[in-house]
């Protein structure tokens, strides 16, 4: 998987967009970090020049059984440890479960979202 693959298939999620909000970042690592959102809400960030790991929204007991089971799933980098976990490329994550688990994250960002959130992403077209 590279970062294009990687990119399409988070904007293939309903209603998910992708920005580049740290431009003014101090370090060259932050201002190449992308975020995938639906309705204003991460779900997943990733550098998109180093494509090394990326952190995704998990359910805090998932996410401990994922770190047991997999090397390449640590604590979120730069998140909080108890919902976020990172996911590194490089490692012994399969690419199906990768996307599993972007997966999981969008539907967990689903989840919280309002009623009216959720109805008005249903209308949406992609």
């Amino acid at each position: 998987m590279n970062i294009e693959e990687f990119r399409a298939y988070c904007l293939s999620l309903k209603g998910a967009h992708d920005k580049m909000p740290f431009n003014k970042a101090t370090s060259d690592y932050d201002k190449n970090i992308l975020t995938f959102s639906v309705m204003d809400k991460w779900f997943c960030f990733v550098n998109i020049e180093e494509f090394d790991f990326c952190d995704l929204k998990c359910d805090p007991i998932e996410s401990k059984r994922l770190q047991e089971e997999y090397e390449g799933i640590t604590p979120g980098y730069h998140m909080n440890k108890d919902h976020w976990i990172s996911v590194h490329f490089k490692k012994d994550v399969p690419k199906s479960k990768i996307e599993s688990l972007v997966q999981d994250s969008y539907d967990l960002v689903i989840a919280g979202l309002t009623k009216k959130q959720q109805k008005e992403l249903e209308k949406s077209p992609k």
